[in-house]
């Protein structure tokens, strides 16, 4: 046992980490009156680490804020209790980079393409910039507000094709070329006719997309451009036809693409639907909706593998953790849950493994990025605990899983605005959260070492 005090009161305590950098393993006899700068200079002394590297410390769930003895006065622990105590990397506060100028609100943006930022907004039109917020092209896709969008994945960062969803009941595929900078191009080749109320988000993977509506329905279909309308032009449904002409009426018409399957089981609005991750990617879903539940799918079958259904949750977003294995869903009644997807439940209701509260309605979920090139490991492990939220009152949150008391850094977006700006989408990829909302877009860079805190 290791004693680093003489007089002074201390505590015993045991250090763990998930990063590159773990101690010996033993116990420490700490001074209470230790903060996070004096454990952190502990570690990189023990270590005899060449570059002074800055820890944050978590005990029991909860970032050490103050010192020791005040975090076991207020916890009741007794001096002779071992505490275990994480250590993890610290990394500088997010930081706002720029804005993107938009018009009208902004319902989704996506970072995940290389090099460039996609936007979709209620006034229908798809936007595409470049890193240094050139705006590259406008492409007016839709005849009501656009909800989502999102690139099918490719070996291309110049060439791919771009799905999006929107109130005019369908789903557009439209190509876009980058390639030559000074001329980008795009063309909607297809459009996806199967809902018969407003679209609310769109998910691709290599070969198929998924869209979720309000009408509970899910609609799966395959990225190939039919050579001829697959649905008839007379099948227009609760379609607004006059809305519809007025979209690119000197374009060519995209052709009528019908579903390859629809998937029924939401018995309300379906508000977002994701393609699963790892093996089951190319065959498994994941969705939430208005209902209170959160629904697996096997998407080859077409069928609901299994239902997690909580009390009176009605549900906003999802997005799944790096694993697959846990979704993380933001509601109604102020939270973000994060369910295990591999637990079965045969009560009515599903508890969640954890509860991130907010102080407004969590309108979005975005997790971190996972490392290139590091499908395991210490950084890999970091990115499964990380995410970010995005509220109604206009702040964008970052969490860590192993830390759910509250928010380890937070900034509010399009500030200096008199009134606030709801915040709709939030993005994360390559060190760049992209927020989307009431005010247009702006983008923060948010560090991704092992964690993303502030120092």
């Amino acid at each position: 046992m290791a004693s680093l005090s003489g007089s002074e009161p201390t505590h015993p305590v045991v250090f763990t980490t998930q990063t590159p950098y773990p101690l010996p393993s033993q116990k420490f006899m700490i001074p209470a009156s230790w903060k996070r700068y004096q454990l952190s200079q502990l570690v990189n002394k023990a270590l005899s680490l060449p570059k002074p590297i800055p820890f944050e410390f978590i005990v029991r769930g909860e970032i050490l804020r103050g010192t020791l003895a005040e975090w076991c006065a207020e916890k009741g622990i007794g001096e002779e209790e071992t505490l275990e105590i994480e250590y993890f990397e610290s990394v500088l506060p997010p930081q706002r980079m720029s804005s993107l100028p938009h018009e009208d609100w902004v319902s989704s943006i996506s970072c995940q393409v290389p090099g460039y930022f996609l936007t979709a907004s209620y006034d229908g039109a798809l936007r595409i910039f470049d890193y240094s917020q050139k705006p590259l092209q406008t492409i007016p896709a839709h005849s009501a507000p656009a909800t989502s969008i999102c690139a099918v994945p490719s070996d291309s960062t110049d060439s791919f094709l771009v799905a999006s969803a929107s109130h005019d009941l369908t789903a557009r595929l439209t190509r876009v070329d980058l390639s030559t900078p000074e001329q980008p191009k795009a063309q909607t080749l297809a459009s996806l006719h199967l809902h018969t109320a407003a679209l609310s988000s769109v998910a691709a993977s290599r070969s198929h997309i998924l869209t979720s509506s309000w009408d509970s329905l899910i609609g799966l279909w395959d990225t190939s451009i039919p050579d001829s309308d697959e649905v008839p032009l007379d099948d227009t449904t609760g379609e607004n036809r006059k809305k519809r002409r007025k979209v690119a009426d000197d374009a060519p018409r995209p052709t009528r693409k019908a579903p390859a399957a629809v998937l029924k089981s939401h018995t309300a609005r379906v508000s977002r639907v994701v393609f699963g991750r790892g093996a089951s990617a190319s065959s498994s879903a994941h969705s939430c909706g208005m209902d209170s539940t959160v629904r697996t799918w096997d998407i080859e079958n077409g069928v609901c593998t299994s239902t997690i259904t909580a009390a009176n949750k009605p549900f906003l977003d999802l997005a799944l953790t790096q694993s697959g294995t846990s979704a993380l869903v933001a509601s109604t009644d102020r939270t973000v849950s994060q369910y295990d997807l591999r637990a079965a439940s045969s009560s009515a209701t599903t508890p969640s493994v954890a509860s991130l509260a907010h102080p407004a309605t969590p309108s979005c979920v975005a997790v971190a990025p996972a490392p290139s090139g590091a499908e395991s490991g210490p950084t890999a492990t970091a990115a499964e605990h990380q995410l970010v939220t995005g509220a109604y009152d206009g702040v964008v949150r970052l969490w860590d899983l192993r830390s759910t008391k509250s928010a380890v850094a937070s900034f509010k977006a399009w500030e200096g605005h008199a009134s606030g700006r709801k915040v709709l989408s939030v993005d994360w990829a390559r060190g760049i959260v992209g927020v989307g909302g009431e005010g247009g877009v702006e983008l923060w860079k948010v560090s991704e070492g092992e964690r993303a805190l502030p120092s």
